[in-house]
């Protein structure tokens, strides 16, 4: 199955990464509810959380939580936010962002209008947040590439 989201790891559509191991990416999202809202997404195209093998979702939670600790720290958020809806693409992703309140949380709250350099930024702190707690191995080199 092909969804934008092997496309953006297969580097054919554009994107912003922060994390890539053998399983799973993580790369910005184009309408983020905060600055540094990134999915969560496993590299094998399967639909839906419950059709997820259990040691994938642990895997999933787990570098969802890295991120969540890096965003905290450098977007001075107090909580870090984790969404699984499943609709939008038909590619299990987990929402990982910085939320100052549960309204932060709501798909209303999604901005459609953020310019790519903001984008980057936002991404680039974010990889800096994560070298620096000591996950520098999973940072890709380049931004733009879902590389190991």
């Amino acid at each position: 199955m092909s969804t934008v989201f092997t496309k953006i790891i297969a580097g054919e559509i554009p994107g912003r990464f922060v994390w890539a191991d053998e399983q799973v990416v993580a790369f910005a999202t184009i309408e983020p509810h905060a600055p540094g809202h990134v999915m969560v997404v496993p590299r094998e195209a399967i639909d839906s959380y419950i059709d997820a093998p259990d040691e994938l979702v642990a895997h999933m939670a787990v570098v969802a939580k890295r991120i969540g600790a890096a965003q905290v720290q450098v977007f001075g958020a107090p909580r870090a936010g984790l969404i699984v809806a499943g609709f939008g693409v038909d590619h299990l992703h987990l929402h990982v962002l910085p939320i100052r309140n549960e309204a932060e949380l709501a798909f209303a709250s999604a901005r459609r209008d953020v310019p790519g350099v903001e984008l980057d930024e936002a991404m680039e702190r974010l990889r800096a947040g994560l070298r620096e707690q000591g996950w520098a191995s999973f940072v890709p080199a380049d931004l733009s590439s879902a590389a190991l």
